[in-house]
């Protein structure tokens, strides 16, 4: 046996340990619901309504320029979080773009023509 099992294992007999397996996570949190099902005692208050906010809560705080202000700067901070593509990306992605649009182009006036020619010979 590895060490590295055998200190699992003791970790898992102390009660303080925290579980590694959900089983191990719904026999520590002692759970009201059936053992077997998953069902524990979080998921008691399931089946009703959710509350309602308050509309005085949910009514925007502040002014519109400071309001204009904090969703300007949420953008620029989402905007800095972006993995933007360096300029050789963007030009193999364009070109690769450009050639499957080139080919499906092709592909679809080839079969237009084929189904012309089809139809004008079934009907003349």
């Amino acid at each position: 046996m590895s060490e590295d099992s055998s200190r699992r294992r003791r970790a898992s007999d102390d009660d303080d340990a925290r579980p590694v397996t959900a089983a191990g996570r719904r026999r520590r949190s002692g759970g009201d619901g059936d053992e077997g099902t998953g069902t524990t005692g979080a998921t008691a208050t399931k089946g009703t309504a959710t509350p309602t906010r308050d509309r005085a809560q949910a009514a925007p705080q502040g002014s519109v320029f400071a309001r204009l202000q904090r969703f300007l700067r949420e953008v620029v901070a989402e905007l800095r979080k972006v993995h933007w593509p360096t300029r050789r990306q963007v030009v193999v992605y364009t070109f690769v773009v450009l050639v499957f649009v080139s080919f499906m182009i092709a592909l679809i006036a080839g079969l237009d023509w084929v189904f012309a020619k089809a139809v004008f010979a079934l009907f003349g």
